[in-house]
């Protein structure tokens, strides 16, 4: 399970040098292959292999009404692998979709990652946080 976040940045050719302390898992579960596809909120999902697998299982199986969605992400999905220094390449493609340039912040969120341009990720934080909580925190201990 992945968690915390990673302040990174992007090096000239769009390459993303992946936190050492997912490396040894990544190889270990996903033999270094990662899946890079957009999210609806504007980040991008970066997904070990298996995991990948198993999403890309369930939104083919969507209906024809959803259509669209399939589009978002399995026809912009690209499949990546960590070179020797734990790098990943995130096309131009989907850098230009996200806003991604240089400076992003490499989210935990359990089965995957999400990768964010950094100023676009704090002004969405920010405008969560200012809101009111959803409800289903409700019962929610802190």
């Amino acid at each position: 399970m992945f968690q915390g976040a990673s302040s990174l940045s992007l090096d000239a050719k769009g390459r993303l040098s992946v936190p050492t302390r997912h490396r040894d898992v990544l190889s270990a579960t996903a033999g270094g292959q990662l899946t890079i596809t957009k999210h609806p909120h504007g980040c991008l999902m970066v997904f070990p292999r298996p995991e990948w697998e198993k999403f890309r299982e369930r939104i083919a199986a969507l209906p024809m009404s959803a259509q669209w969605w399939k589009r978002v992400f399995l026809g912009n999905a690209m499949d990546v692998e960590m070179d020797g220094t734990g790098r990943i390449l995130v096309s131009p493609e989907l850098r230009a979709a996200t806003g991604i340039v240089r400076d992003t912040l490499l989210l935990g969120m359990g089965n995957h990652f999400e990768l964010w341009d950094k100023a676009t990720y704090e002004a969405k934080e920010a405008e969560a946080t200012q809101g009111e909580m959803p409800d289903v925190f409700q019962d929610f201990a802190f």
